[in-house]
């Protein structure tokens, strides 16, 4: 695993694209703070600048780095969560503007997943995650899924549970600074 870590961060710090495993299903990534990598991915996916992505971190300092004011309860639904879950929080800061959608918000995952997480220790950054899908078609459950174009067009490829079948996506929760909460994936 450290190997896989290193080769992926080695590409990220460059500017690349990744495929690689996560908590879920298989995502596409890079450094959340480099514009130019993020809208390779868009273009990778043939996804529209308008449609956010989710931004993976691995705990609460990197959550502070990016969000000056999370709401209480994003702390209280994380602890809760039996299952990976995404939350869709206001005014983000420190990352790439085209990863930030229309309404001032990004939506982040903390992950618990080990090379993810070990990743995330080694960059110091968030880490982009969009499933590794062409935008319109299924999601992958697994590595033999991947459309070969999606293989393709990313500058390195994780050699890391290639066999495992995914688990579902995330939930995602959008809470914004005045205490609404609304769920929009269970």
């Amino acid at each position: 695993m450290n190997e896989e870590i290193h080769n992926a961060y080695e590409i990220i710090k460059e500017g690349g694209i990744i495929l690689y495993p996560t908590d879920t299903v298989w995502g596409i990534g890079c450094d959340a703070t480099n514009t130019e990598a993020v809208a390779k991915i868009y273009k990778l996916k043939q996804r529209a600048e308008t449609q956010s992505m989710i931004v993976l971190m691995n705990g609460e300092k990197m959550m502070y780095n990016v969000f000056k004011n999370i709401p209480e309860v994003a702390w209280q639904i994380l602890d809760l969560s039996e299952k990976p879950t995404t939350l869709i929080l206001d005014e983000p800061r420190n990352v790439a503007k085209n990863i930030i959608a229309a309404d001032n918000s990004l939506a982040v995952r903390i992950v618990k997943e080990p090379f993810c997480f070990k990743l995330l220790e080694r960059m110091k950054k968030p880490l982009v995650s969009t499933s590794a899908n062409i935008s319109g078609q299924p999601t992958p459950i697994g590595f033999k899924d991947i459309n070969p174009e999606i293989i393709k067009g990313v500058d390195y490829v994780v050699k890391l549970n290639q066999d495992k079948i995914a688990g579902k996506p995330s939930t995602i929760i959008k809470l914004t600074n005045d205490s609404q909460v609304k769920v929009i994936r269970k």
